[in-house]
């Protein structure tokens, strides 16, 4: 299945119209990043751009000038952080500078890629789940089919350790349509009035 299929494959279920592309720059992302990223991941950025899907962060390649949205650059130290505490996905000898963020969310848990190669479109997802033993696991997928996956309960169990998309499907909000809510004094996800609002300008 070629990145294309994949993307469609999400939108049936997941619905963009909150989504906006981000415009990225993706030969200054592969300079940035000393990689190029998966085309399944460009092609969700060019049809959602970063933002959330209920409470899981999707990451945008790179850090805002406001700072409103988290990025990969912004969480990779954290990320193999993690990966060099916690050893790892048991059985996988790859060091922490082989492993890249793509999300965060869902009561702590972090998602990202395994750079077992050259090719990206070959990278599997690695999760981090603060309540399992261990907390690190391995899915032979790209991000896309991961989290359409996980929104149809297609996994053997639920990937994640908390369950609130298992099974769900959530509704994505590009972070600058959660920044332009939630400064108009409405809830950044749901668009409704906001029971804070005012609390934080």
């Amino acid at each position: 299945m070629d990145s294309r299929t994949k993307i469609e494959a999400l939108q049936r279920i997941l619905h963009p119209e909150w989504g906006a592309d981000e415009r990225v720059d993706w030969t200054a992302v592969a300079a940035h990043l000393s990689t190029p990223l998966p085309a399944d991941y460009r092609d969700f950025m060019a049809v959602y751009g970063g933002g959330c899907i209920d409470d899981l962060i999707v990451l945008p390649p790179l850090t805002t000038g406001n700072g409103w949205q988290a990025s990969i650059t912004g969480h990779t130290a954290g990320f193999r952080e993690l990966w060099t505490m916690d050893r790892g996905v048991p059985g996988v000898e790859l060091g922490a500078d082989r492993v890249l963020p793509w999300g965060s969310g869902c009561n702590a848990n972090e998602l990202g890629w395994l750079m077992t190669g050259p090719n990206p479109d070959q990278w599997p997802v690695i999760v981090w789940r603060r309540h399992e033993d261990p907390h690190w696991a391995l899915f032979d997928c790209g991000m896309t089919e991961f989290l359409r996956r996980l929104m149809t309960a297609e996994f053997d169990a639920c990937p994640l350790s908390d369950h609130s998309l298992w099974g769900h499907v959530g509704t994505f909000v590009h972070h600058e349509e959660q920044e332009r809510r939630f400064h108009a004094s409405l809830d950044p996800m749901t668009g409704e009035p906001s029971l804070y609002a005012g609390m934080f300008d």
